[in-house]
């Protein structure tokens, strides 16, 4: 996944588009945070569903011509939840507001995504926190980066002196995808230092690219959860497989991202 570009005209073009990206995305993202502050209540799951497509809508009426504009040949994908291989070609992979039930319960962990993928494979990606004002992007050959700073996975050895976490991947997963969560849970409490649940996986994986935690994993999946991370891991220096310690694809049934000194150990844990 982080391979050279080929060429020098292929990677002046994705750095361009790559800042223009970034607009669109942080404006999504004030538009998103003018709504922020106040818990929406529901009664149902009708209401909730309509109010996270509220949110979604905010942010897609921003993003969406602004990043068709930019790559018109290029298709696009918002809906948070598909998984699976893309058809060949270029594919905007779109998250509006990914952690949207924590914006609708007024907690601070949610954030706009916009990620290019070429031939199934991300080549960038801009994550942007609107409460704090902070832009993580990544480039394919070109590094991982929070504000133009360079991003570096830990050089954590030990999972026994790790933070590590996971998240759910959506809320009405099968009981078998429920039961492997919660044992890899149980496994990792034994093995790391400190064990972290929540939603949503990109600020997860945004933490590892960063170094501030050594290891994220997760079952079943989405792209818009897990192709951002992904590639700013891969460009920060992690490493990138699924659960059993094989290389990681969209059509894969789990995902584990981890500092290189850890992953051998967090896959051991997790096989178990």
């Amino acid at each position: 996944m982080s391979e050279t570009l080929q060429t020098t005209d292929v990677a002046a073009s994705d750095a361009d588009l790559l800042a223009q990206t970034v607009t669109a995305v942080r404006e999504a993202g004030s538009a998103l945070r003018e709504r922020f502050g106040e818990v929406v209540r529901y009664q149902s799951r009708e209401e909730l569903m309509r109010a996270l497509a509220v949110n979604d809508d905010t942010a897609l009426e921003i993003l969406r011509p602004r990043l068709t504009r930019l790559r018109p040949q290029a298709g696009w994908v918002e809906d948070e939840l598909d998984g699976g291989a893309l058809p060949s070609g270029e594919w905007w992979v779109v998250d509006p507001s990914e952690g949207n039930v924590n914006h609708l319960h007024a907690l601070p962990e949610w954030a706009v995504t916009a990620t290019l993928v070429r031939e199934n494979q991300p080549v960038l990606t801009v994550v942007h926190l609107p409460l704090t004002g902070e832009t993580y992007t990544a480039l394919t050959g070109a590094g991982a980066h929070l504000d133009g700073r360079p991003l570096h996975v830990s050089q954590s050895a030990d999972l026994g002196l790790s933070i590590v976490a996971t998240s759910q991947a959506r809320p009405d997963e099968d009981e078998e995808v429920v039961r492997r969560v919660g044992s890899s849970i149980t496994a990792m409490l034994f093995d790391a230092l400190v064990v972290r649940v929540a939603v949503p996986a990109t600020l997860h994986l945004l933490n590892v690219a960063a170094g501030r935690i050594d290891a994220f994993w997760q079952f079943a999946g989405a792209r818009a959860d897990l192709l951002p991370g992904a590639l700013l891991v891969t460009e920060a220096g992690g490493r990138i497989s699924d659960a059993e310690g094989s290389p990681w694809t969209p059509q894969s049934h789990s995902f584990l991202a981890a500092a290189p000194g850890v992953h051998a150990e967090a896959v051991s844990t997790l096989s178990r």
